[in-house]
């Protein structure tokens, strides 16, 4: 039976009281204390304190005294000759109201920067180090940890409730909306060449040796810090090296929020789409009507507003076409006869045979096999293009015009993106299909197709299949 560190029942009870505020206040006094090493106050002092904290109240000397006796008596604080401190307890509960408003402030963020930080500790951590190196780099290494779930989670709900959200302002939303799938797609990119990373540095660590140099290297003995250690580490591995890893669930909720962002804009823009006023279009033609100053006038404005003019069947020819000159105007030619079942039913007395239902099975076959060669002039396409390692742009010189066209528009998305520290620039297609790792190189490049030849500074690129 799973089993949970038990919680008091008196640990937050301080902020159910009608004092709940000041009870608060007083906690925080002796938290900002403790953080500066100092661990018993009077009550003298913490009148003195109750402004550097934010409380702007009077409090009489009477409410500060039944505040310290309430937490006392909750085992929040204890007092000894009338000078009191926190207790474990009430660091916990200091400790929980400051995360809580923390929580409730902050907004959730994927950090790609954090997972940089996550892989160059993992290096770190694969390089013979001593024993206090490893301790530090280790503890470095779970609060980006931390910082990636906490943000992570938070991102995730604050996503969640942006989806579910339809009451919001259109304007907003639309902001909104454009610079988080940006910055969804732009992480999800940055997610795939960086799990792959760290899942080697874990795999390549021996844990044990690890959380054992550690341990001596800070000098500890219990092993209740070595248990903490071995969870942090089961979480790491559970996020980027377990089968599968939870950094894919991350890229499909990621993927599906795209998906779902686009559909919610879709149906918030059909439900706010401003009705017709027909009473104030008529309002405002009555208005044009009012302004003219001749009935011809009044009757141009009604047959531009309505369109009622006088029925003209340009489909209907006379019986001899050839005796009306085709520049002739046609209120100068004879009249036509209508039938009068198109005046009624809007077609004419003869009515054709019905058209032959055409067979389409040769037109899907073609379409069928066009879409084969594509994809196969695609994959050939890729298969160029891929390199075993990085290579200079001019050394290909056997390329076909479509595969260069392709090769061009990578490293046209290479030069667009931002340079790494390394100076080398990524990026990948649209499909996420293939990545290009491109850096600057001395010399000039020429390379030649069917249709021309293109001249341009030189390279050193990198194609990879993801």
């Amino acid at each position: 039976m799973t089993t949970f560190p038990p919680v008091p029942a008196d640990l937050f009870r301080f902020t159910t009281t009608d004092q709940a505020e000041l009870h608060i206040a007083v906690l925080r006094v002796f938290g900002v204390a403790n953080e500066c090493l100092q661990t018993v106050l009077t009550a003298d002092d913490v009148q003195q304190r109750l402004r550097q904290v934010g409380w702007s109240e009077q409090v009489t000397d009477d409410d500060l005294q039944a505040s310290l006796n309430a937490l006392r008596q909750w085992g929040l604080l204890d007092a000894s000759q009338l000078r009191y401190g926190l207790t474990q307890f009430g660091e916990a509960a200091y400790a929980g109201i400051q995360h809580a408003a923390h929580t409730l402030t902050s907004n959730g963020a994927l950090q790609t920067a954090v997972l940089d930080a996550i892989a160059a500790h993992l290096d770190e951590l694969g390089k013979p180090l001593d024993d206090r190196a490893a301790f530090t780099t280790l503890m470095q290494l779970e609060a980006h940890l931390e910082a990636f779930k906490a943000g992570t989670t938070r991102f995730n709900a604050d996503l969640q409730r942006l989806l579910r959200d339809e009451d919001a302002d259109l304007a907003t939303f639309q902001d909104v909306k454009r610079t988080t799938i940006t910055y969804l797609r732009d992480f999800i990119a940055d997610l795939d060449a960086r799990k792959h990373r760290i899942r080697e540095s874990i795999a390549a660590i021996d844990q044990a040796d690890l959380h054992e140099r550690a341990r001596n290297g800070a000098g500890l003995v219990h092993d209740h810090w070595l248990q903490q250690r071995k969870e942090q580490w089961s979480s790491l591995k559970s996020w980027f090296h377990d089968n599968p890893p939870r950094v894919e669930e991350l890229q499909d909720v990621s993927r599906k929020a795209i998906v779902q962002l686009l559909r919610v804009l879709d149906r918030i823009s059909e439900q706010r789409k401003k009705p017709t006023n027909t009473a104030a279009d008529f309002r405002a033609l009555a208005h044009w009507f009012a302004r003219t100053e001749t009935e011809d006038e009044a009757h141009e404005l009604f047959n531009a507003a309505f369109g009622l003019w006088p029925a003209r069947h340009a489909h209907l020819a006379h019986a001899d076409g050839e005796l009306m000159p085709s520049a002739e105007a046609w209120h100068n030619t004879p009249p036509v006869p209508v039938s009068p079942q198109l005046r009624a039913t809007g077609k004419q007395e003869h009515i054709g045979s019905t058209g032959k239902v055409r067979n389409v099975d040769e037109v899907r076959r073609n379409r069928r096999e066009q879409a084969q060669r594509e994809r196969e002039e695609l994959e050939y396409a890729w298969s160029q293009i891929q390199t075993d390692g990085a290579i200079r742009i001019s050394t290909l010189t056997n390329l076909d015009h479509d595969t260069f066209h392709r090769l061009i528009d990578l490293v046209g998305r290479a030069l667009g993106s931002d340079p790494d520290s390394t100076g080398t620039r990524t990026a990948g297609t649209s499909d996420g299909r293939m990545q290009i790792n491109l850096r600057n190189a001395r010399g000039w490049a020429t390379m030649t197709t069917q249709k021309g030849t293109l001249s341009g500074p030189d390279y050193v690129i990198d194609v990879q299949s993801r």
